[in-house]
């Protein structure tokens, strides 16, 4: 079978390893620049727990299941590309500032015990024994040391060398429509060459609902903001593990590279395809990061850049069959891209081969939207 891939984030090329390296698919990833997007822009926080909300216990078994898959994902990858993918396993804590914050992560961990998953509460001076860059402004909070991270520019790299590895071929131009004779999929018409297929998956992140009539509506551009920070010889180290905080109710996080490295994110904008980095944006997240970790005044500002999230209309991801016959999708992941690349690219492999969505992926089946559109035709 030929299948071909439109998008070359760490999704598409996630997906895109597994079936050319595990399925033994003939393989062609369609994207006019590859391994840039909101894969480039991301923090790399694989924080399923510190990611939870009410009302979003299928996303919070999802990405569980997924932060599980991290180690043996990353090893897997490392041996097929012969490049390490990144995986950082220090773990994270959670920070608060002021009685509200604290409110609220009182209430996320209490939420957390009612579902099976306890956090460790701690006060800000053991915080601060934890994780000493943390400033004296940090009250409390939470200890979760099976939320991960990676570096995503490094996993990028490490795809991209295990497709091409595997024999996957790169078309690096843009898609513009999935070709069909109204009953299975033919292809993927481009800017230029045309790439025939008997299968096509979706994985185009904000793009992707202009691909399929299906995927309308379903899929929209989230705007987020990051900045990277380079420590310098005379600032103090860098937080060991990743650092999620709350202060004065506004979130922000910074996710530690090799090297002292850090990266400062958080905004978060429904602004259409707008990737402008604003003033207010790096101004926002300097202030609150630097209330956090106050040691970071002293490191360099080295990088800011806007990404576009793919939103779905219920923060779940859309990973399933559309439309018709071999007409994949994986798209939709919003804030958890890299989190949920090993268990989309498991619950794609399984698509291929005709099996059923497995386990928790199966609350991502877009049926839960296409077929009340299909009704209403």
């Amino acid at each position: 079978m030929n299948l071909a891939v439109i998008g070359a984030g760490v999704i598409g090329m996630s997906c895109a390893w597994r079936a050319a390296a595990v399925a033994g698919l003939a393989v062609t990833v369609i994207d006019p620049a590859p391994a840039s997007g909101a894969s480039w822009v991301a923090g790399g926080m694989l924080a399923p727990v510190t990611e939870a909300w009410p009302g979003e216990e299928e996303l919070l078994d999802i990405g569980v299941a997924s932060v599980d898959r991290w180690p043996e994902f990353a090893a897997a990858l490392a041996e097929a590309g012969g490049r390490d993918a990144g995986l950082r396993t220090d773990g994270t804590v959670v920070a608060a500032t002021g009685s509200g914050d604290r409110d609220e992560l009182e209430q996320l961990a209490t939420y957390l015990g009612t579902l099976g998953r306890p956090v460790e509460r701690l006060t800000g001076r053991e915080l601060r024994k934890v994780e000493p860059a943390l400033g004296p402004e940090v009250r409390g909070g939470l200890c979760v040391p099976d939320d991960l991270a990676v570096d995503n520019r490094q996993l990028l790299d490490a795809l991209r060398a295990a497709c091409e590895k595997n024999g996957v071929r790169f078309v690096e131009r843009a898609a513009r429509r999935v070709h069909d004779d109204g009953s299975r999929v033919t292809g993927v018409r481009t800017d230029g060459e045309d790439v025939p297929a008997e299968a096509v998956l979706i994985s185009a992140g904000a793009w992707s609902a202009a691909l399929h009539p299906l995927l309308d509506g379903l899929v929209r551009p989230v705007k987020g903001e990051i900045l990277r920070l380079a420590h310098r010889r005379s600032a103090v180290p860098p937080p060991r593990r990743t650092v999620r905080a709350l202060v004065d109710g506004r979130p922000v996080y910074a996710v530690p590279r090799d090297g002292g490295g850090l990266v400062i994110g958080a905004t978060q904008y429904e602004t259409g395809f707008d990737t402008e980095v604003t003033v207010g944006g790096v101004r926002d997240l300097l202030r609150d990061a630097e209330r956090v970790l106050p040691g970071i005044s002293e490191f360099a500002l080295v990088e800011s850049a806007a990404g576009l999230r793919p939103g779905s209309v219920d923060n779940l991801p859309l990973i399933g069959r559309l439309g018709p016959d071999g007409l994949l999708v994986a798209t939709g992941h919003g804030r958890n891209g890299m989190l949920l690349a090993p268990v989309t690219a498991d619950a794609v492999l399984a698509l291929l081969h005709d099996e059923p969505l497995p386990g928790p992926a199966a609350a991502a089946d877009p049926v839960r939207f296409t077929a009340v559109a299909t009704a209403r035709r």
